[in-house]
């Protein structure tokens, strides 16, 4: 991100849903939009949206809202939208296949363009269209692919050591799948999805909502 400003992740996380929505708007037709609109579309208190947009400087004027043309060519660019980013991914069971079947398909410029699996054979296998190689040339084939980023959905007891690996190549980031919660260099971008964890939550919430 282009901003000086140190923006906190939970509203880094918002702004590809902010993104999409205007896109939404824009395909209707609409020249502006206002925090309460956002707010109805998109479920998000207009409060968290005016103070999201606020660490971006005034993006909007008040009376008017704000003009959902010049949003999107700032997203786009906050966003780097226009940079295509490969990703590769790492581990391809049941949930690894299902991300390469679906590779991003809503978002032309993130593309999966690798993946590595311990069953693939040495000289690679095709799956949903993406080259598959063996753990052993990680190394080799990411560089050789482009990749800037990797998800992980290997065991857990995998996931540090890919990790470690993925930064001795200088990767960008990681998108961590596994339960495991694992470490990387300070230069290194770190997300932890634990889909068991936001499942509890959701369960949490269901059986003690009023």
């Amino acid at each position: 991100m282009k901003n000086e400003v140190k923006i906190p992740q939970a509203t880094t996380k918002r702004l590809p849903l902010y993104y999409r929505f205007l896109q939404n708007f824009a395909n209707e037709g609409q020249d502006r939009v206002s925090s309460k609109q956002l707010s109805e579309a998109m479920k998000i208190d207009s409060a968290t949206i005016r103070r999201d947009f606020s660490y971006f400087g005034a993006l909007g004027k008040k009376g008017y809202g704000y003009d959902v043309k010049h949003l999107l060519a700032f997203f786009s660019e906050t966003l780097d939208q226009a940079e295509p980013t490969k990703v590769a991914l790492i581990g391809v069971g049941n949930l690894g296949s299902a991300l390469l079947k679906y590779n991003f398909q809503k978002n032309h410029n993130t593309h999966i363009v690798v993946a590595f699996d311990t069953k693939a054979p040495t000289e690679g296998k095709l799956v949903s269209d993406i080259p598959v190689f063996p753990p052993e040339l990680l190394e080799e084939k990411y560089v050789a692919f482009g990749a800037e980023m990797a998800i992980l959905t290997v065991p857990p007891h995998a996931a540090q050591i890919t990790a470690d690996r993925l930064a001795s190549i200088d990767a960008k980031g990681i998108l961590n799948f596994t339960p495991e919660r694992i470490h990387v260099p300070e230069k290194m971008q770190l997300l932890n999805i634990d889909l068991s964890v936001e499942l509890q939550a959701l369960i949490y919430l269901i059986r003690n909502q009023k």
